[in-house]
């Protein structure tokens, strides 16, 4: 059975019942007192980068305001959704939910384009007592749950008074009850509300901080990523309560509109750890202009995390390229891997060297056996992601379970105290994803099925893929991600624009490619579409169904900026891109 774990001091269980993340802001706000806990760079309405700081005591003091507001409203054990923007706002209505005894829903505030679906998804089905939020998005969280049946009570976190000073004795934590609910994407069904608990999210932050090298009073997280995605809430939130940090925050969109503003950010933060999907590292380095580069100084940044989708050898090379004259080691950048099932990390690589690359055969590796080859054209050159950190990872058949053999793709199972307990209201769906056999004799853990594809090659784990996303035409296998690098390289597409997906056709599944005309760039797109067909087919034995070209800016992505290959699909098929493919 091939399967690899790497033990690491601190990674366990909570060390004391009644732990959260929200009595451990006790813990830091009595030890590092008045030492910055929060800041949010706030880049609104023109403002570049106005700090809007708080100290380890004043946020301990705020979440206890809140939380004791919330006592007054809904009992422990109810859910109280956070519905608001990328703020220290945001932090003090996390924490006041925990403290208060309630099981936190991290969402996000009406208006983000294109997810209205998505957030009236997940308050159903979570059905929160209670709805905490800003001023600022009072308004507009108040229009959104209008007509809501029943009406959950909405508190403004920032109009709350304080309290008298004083000890007040707030519920202690069973280490087994739901924490939070962290909702998965819901692009191809709607969306599921994973359920951690206290000990799940404490051993996963706890994972994050001893594998990252975190410690208090040296160490910063630096973040744009939004706080209700399972990575950006443990980086902004998890790991500094675990760790004692100090994080940095910033709005998801003011980093698209100048991400130079994050390398700003990690300038100005000594030992900043900070993550971001790949795409953000080739973002930057063709944003960022040579007379920005002048004033950034990277040589202190502790870890780049690379994670949440396949990590190209090209985008690590072009980012370090771009910035090394700015101080930036090649050992900082760590691969990762993790899922919302899992809290969010499971493997990371080796603190110390740049990630490994290994080329593997493309036939071999899509009929399922990881064979390394000499660099060429039908190969694909994979980026490790490194062994699991406190938790195993199995390789397995995806329709019998069995352990795979060495060598072989299969899907990968994660087994540790950081896995989650099932979605919420979900039993079939959650006896079918969680605790799977073999059970551990010692711990009675199972495994989490992923649905992800892996292969372990020399004692760490390269993803290959997702089985929900793997293009299959013909009886053969084809992964996306090797179609979309290929189509790239056009001058025509638009660089980290391209989707690539399967339909049902006539004569069974058809491959279908939607992508972005290049900004500035006059090209007869007829000729573009041969071009990629023929690309295709030589490097893929592939024939492309239909290749659609959109205007810049017009397929379809996540909250986080990345390529959604779901909605892509479920959009060609509504017919939603006919009135706006060019060509």
């Amino acid at each position: 059975m091939e399967t690899i774990s790497r033990p690491d001091p601190g990674t366990g269980l909570p060390t004391a019942t009644g732990e959260s993340f929200a009595t451990l802001l006790g813990h830091w706000a009595r030890r590092l007192g008045d030492r910055v806990a929060v800041t949010h760079l706030d880049h609104r309405d023109g403002v570049d980068g106005q700090a809007v700081t708080l100290t380890w005591r004043e946020l301990d003091e705020r979440v206890g305001a809140v939380a004791a507001r919330l006592s007054e409203v809904v009992g422990p054990g109810e859910r109280a959704a956070v519905l608001a923007g990328q703020s220290t706002g945001y932090v003090v209505a996390f924490l006041a939910a925990l403290r208060a005894g309630l099981i936190a829903v991290p969402l996000f505030a009406p208006g983000l384009p294109g997810h209205a679906g998505r957030l009236a998804a997940a308050l159903a089905d979570c059905g929160p007592r209670v709805v905490l939020t800003t001023a600022g998005d009072h308004e507009a969280v108040t229009r959104f749950l209008d007509g809501a049946a029943p009406g959950p009570a909405v508190v403004d976190v920032d109009a709350v008074p304080p309290v008298a000073a004083g000890t007040r004795d707030w519920p202690a934590p069973d280490p087994d009850a739901p924490a939070y609910l962290q909702y998965t994407s819901g692009s191809t069904r709607s969306p599921a509300g994973v359920v951690l608990t206290h000990r799940n999210v404490l051993a996963n932050a706890r994972q994050a901080c001893a594998a990252y090298g975190a410690e208090s009073g040296t160490t910063s997280t630096v973040s744009w990523l939004p706080l209700f995605h399972d990575m950006g809430l443990i980086l902004g939130i998890g790991a500094p309560m675990a760790g004692g940090l100090e994080s940095v925050l910033m709005d998801p969109l003011a980093f698209l509109e100048r991400p130079v503003r994050w390398l700003r950010a990690l300038s100005a933060s000594p030992g900043a750890i900070s993550a971001a999907p790949n795409f953000a590292y080739a973002y930057c380095a063709s944003r960022v202009t040579e007379a920005d580069k002048l004033y950034l100084e990277l040589s202190r940044v502790v870890s780049l995390i690379n994670g949440s989708e396949p990590v190209l050898p090209a985008t690590i090379e072009k980012f370090h390229a771009a910035f090394a004259e700015c101080g930036l080691r090649p050992e900082v950048h760590r691969s990762s891997y993790g899922l919302a099932e899992a809290t969010v990390l499971v493997s990371v690589t080796d603190a110390g060297k740049p990630p490994r690359q290994v080329t593997f055969d493309r036939a071999r590796l899509a009929a399922g056996y990881a064979e390394p080859v000499a660099a060429s054209a039908s190969a694909s050159t994979l980026v490790s992601c490194g062994r699991p950190v406190g938790q195993r990872v199995l390789i397995t058949d995806p329709a019998t379970g069995r352990p795979a053999e060495p060598g072989e793709v299969g899907e990968i199972r994660v087994s540790g105290p950081n896995v989650g307990r099932g979605y919420w209201g979900r039993a079939e769906a959650s006896t079918a994803a969680f605790g799977l056999p073999p059970l551990d004799p010692d711990t009675g853990e199972g495994w989490l099925a992923t649905g992800d594809l892996g292969v372990v090659f020399d004692g760490e784990l390269f993803v290959t893929g997702r089985l929900k996303d793997l293009v299959v035409v013909d009886g053969r296998n084809h992964y996306p991600q090797d179609i979309e690098q290929t189509v790239e390289e056009h001058p025509a597409v638009r660089p980290h624009s391209a989707a690539a997906f399967a339909i049902d056709g006539d004569g069974g599944e058809a491959a279908v490619v939607v992508l972005e005309r290049a900004k500035n760039v006059e090209t007869d797109l007829v000729a573009a579409t041969a071009a990629l067909r023929a690309a295709v087919s030589a490097g893929h034995g592939l024939r492309l169904h239909d290749v659609v070209f959109l205007p810049p800016g017009e397929v379809p992505r996540t909250s986080s900026g990345k390529i959604s290959r779901a909605r892509c699909r479920v959009s060609y098929l509504d017919g939603a891109f006919t009135a706006r493919r060019l060509g």
